[in-house]
C-alpha cells in the first residue's frame, strides 16, 4: 500500500517513508491510497481477542512492508505493563445504551498514549527500512496532552531527539508539570507566548523552511513529527474504535452488525477522523458526533460548511481543545473533495483565514458527522450531574462530549453510543473539583481523591515534588532559533 499527499497525488511513497517524513514536502498530509475493508466476520474474530491482538490485526492492514513478527513485537511493547489496566482501553458503562471508552490508562493519563506509545516503535523501524542514517528530531506543538505523551514515548530512544512547544498560559498546571519535569537526555521543552495555534503554525513553518532543513542535514539531523499530522500517530487511533465496538458487542448490549455512535471531544480533528476511517473500513458506526468547547470552529463548519478561524480565541477549562486550526480536517476534505480542492481550501485558509465548501461536500460531511458545543459552565454542570447521578467522574474534555451527546439524544432518536474519554479527571483536578463544588486547597489531587473516592493515578502522584528541568519561553517568531540551539 502506497501513501500520497493530500495536496499532490503524484507523490507516492511507502508507509515507512510516510511515517519517517511525517509531513509531505508540499505541506500536505500523507494518506493511504485506499482503505482496507474489514468484514463482520473479521470483527467477530476480534471480539474475544485482547487489545494487542486487535491492534496487530488492524494495523497490519496498512503496513505491508512490516512483518507480522515486527507488528506483534511493537504492540506487545506499546500496550504492556505501562498501562494500569489489562484491557488497555476499557469500556465503562453508565447505562445499557451508553459507555465511556477510557483511553487514559497509559503512562501520561491521556488518550495520546494510545498512539504515542506505538509511534516510537513504528518510527525507529521506518528509519531503518528507509536507510536513514541521520538523527531524527521529533518536533511537536501541543495543546497539552500530546507533548507529555510524545516526550514519554521518545525519551532516551536511540537515534532520536524530541522537542516540544506548548502555549505558555494555555495548558493545565498538571500538563505543564508533566512536561517541564520530563526526564531523558534527548528531550527539550519550551513555552510559546501565544496560543496553541501560534505554536502549531510555528512548527509548520519550521518544517517548511528548506534552508533550515539543509542546515540540519549538514549537522546530521532531520525533522519529523509526532503530532497527528504523522500517519504513524493516526493509525494506532483507528484501533480503539474497533476495540470499543468489539467490547460493546461482548457485553451483550449490542448485536454484531448493529450501529454504534461515537461522541468525540476534539480540537485538531485527528481523534474523530480515526473513527471515520474505521467506519469507511466497515466498522458499523452510526453517527460520529464532533464535540467542541467554546472554540467551536468545527461545529460551525459541520453545520454551515464555512471554516473561519477569524474569531475570538477562548481559553477554557478543556485546554486540549482550545484550537482554531484543525489540521486533520484536511485528510477528510481530501477523501471527499480531492487534492485540487484541498489546495484551494488550504491556500484560502492561509491567505484569508477562512474557506467554504460547496453543498455536495457539506452533504457528504453531514452524512457521517453530527456536532455540538458547550461552554465552561455547561461542562462543569455535566461533570457534577453525572457524578451525582451515576457516581462516574469525568475530566473537562470528556464532559464536553457527554453534554453534546445528551443534547443530540434529546433532539432525535439515537443508537447506543460510546463517549470517547480522553483524559483522567486528575489531569484537570482543580476544575473538576470546582465543578463538584469542593474546596481545592493546596493539593488538588488529594482533594479530588477524597471527594470522589477514587485513586490518584500513579504517574501523577508526587508530580509537584519533581525537579523542573525546562522553564524557558520564547516568542513565536523565534521558535526556529530555539530548535537550532537545541540541535547544536
Amino acid at each position: 500500500m502506497k501513501y500520497y499527499s493530500t495536496r499532490d497525488e503524484s507523490i507516492k511513497i511507502s508507509a515507512a517513508q510516510a511515517i519517517a517524513k511525517g509531513l509531505a514536502s508540499d505541506g500536505g498530509l500523507f494518506v493511504p491510497e485506499s482503505l482496507p475493508k474489514v468484514t463482520l466476520e473479521d470483527i467477530a474474530a476480534l471480539i474475544n481477542a485482547d487489545y494487542r491482538a486487535r491492534a496487530k490485526s488492524i494495523m497490519s492492514l496498512f503496513l505491508e512492508e512490516f512483518s507480522a513478527e515486527e507488528i506483534e513485537k511493537f504492540t506487545a511493547e506499546a500496550y504492556g505493563d505501562n498501562f494500569d489496566c489489562e484491557a488497555v482501553a476499557p469500556l465503562s458503562f453508565v447505562d445499557e445504551q451508553t459507555a465511556f471508552l477510557e483511553l487514559w490508562h497509559g503512562p501520561t493519563c491521556a488518550f495520546k498514549d494510545m498512539a504515542l506509545q506505538m509511534l516510537p516503535h513504528l518510527l525507529t523501524a521506518s528509519l531503518k527500512k528507509t536507510g536513514e542514517d541521520k538523527t531524527v528530531c521529533i518536533l511537536v506543538a501541543t495543546s497539552g496532552d500530546t507533548g507529555k505523551a510524545a516526550l514519554e514515548g521518545f525519551a532516551d530512544v536511540e537515534g532520536t531527539k524530541i522537542f516540544v512547544f506548548y502555549p505558555k498560559d494555555g495548558v493545565s498546571d498538571i500538563q505543564r508539570l508533566q512536561m517541564v519535569t520530563q526526564s531523558g537526555e534527548n528531550v527539550g521543552v519550551c513555552a510559546v507566548v501565544g496560543n496553541f495555534d501560534d505554536a502549531q503554525t510555528g512548527v509548520k513553518r519550521i518544517f517548511g523552511n528548506s534552508d533550515f532543513a539543509a542546515s540540519l542535514a549538514e549537522r546530521g539531523f532531520f525533522l519529523s513529527s509526532a503530532n497527528s499530522i504523522n500517519w504513524g500517530r493516526l493509525l494506532p487511533q483507528i484501533v480503539y474504535y474497533f476495540s470499543a465496538y468489539c467490547d460493546f458487542v461482548k457485553s451483550g448490549k449490542l448485536a454484531l452488525g448493529a450501529k454504534l455512535d461515537f461522541c468525540v471531544p476534539t480540537g485538531n480533528f485527528g481523534n474523530i477522523l480515526a473513527g471515520w476511517y474505521a467506519k469507511q473500513m466497515g466498522l458499523p458506526v452510526g453517527r460520529l458526533i464532533c464535540a467542541s468547547n467554546e472554540n467551536n470552529v468545527l461545529t460551525e463548519f459541520i453545520e454551515k460548511g464555512v471554516y473561519d478561524k477569524n474569531r475570538p480565541f477562548h481559553t477554557t477549562i478543556s485546554p486540549s481543545m482550545d484550537i482554531l486550526v484543525s489540521s486533520n480536517l484536511e485528510r477528510l476534505l481530501y477523501a471527499i473533495a480531492g487534492s485540487e480542492k484541498v489546495r484551494e481550501y488550504m491556500s484560502a485558509l492561509g491567505e484569508k483565514g477562512c474557506y467554504h465548501v460547496d453543498e455536495a461536500v457539506l452533504a457528504a460531511i453531514k452524512a457521517d458527522f453530527g456536532c455540538g458545543c458547550c461552554d465552561d459552565a455547561e461542562t462543569k454542570k455535566a461533570i457534577r450531574g453525572l457524578f451525582e447521578e451515576k457516581g462516574y467522574l469525568m475530566d473537562t474534555h470528556t464532559a464536553v462530549a457527554y453534554k453534546v451527546l445528551c443534547e443530540q439524544r434529546e433532539a432525535a432518536e439515537a443508537n447506543p453510543a460510546v463517549i470517547v474519554s480522553t483524559a483522567s479527571p486528575y489531569k484537570f483536578a482543580v476544575d473538576v473539583l470546582d465543578a463538584l463544588g469542593a474546596e481545592v486547597g493546596e493539593d488538588a489531587l488529594s482533594a479530588l481523591s477524597e471527594k470522589s473516592g477514587t485513586k490518584i493515578p500513579a504517574p501523577l502522584s508526587g508530580l509537584g515534588e519533581r525537579a523542573v528541568r525546562f522553564d524557558s519561553f520564547t516568542e513565536k517568531e523565534k521558535m526556529i532559533e530555539v530548535v537550532g540551539e537545541f540541535l547544536k
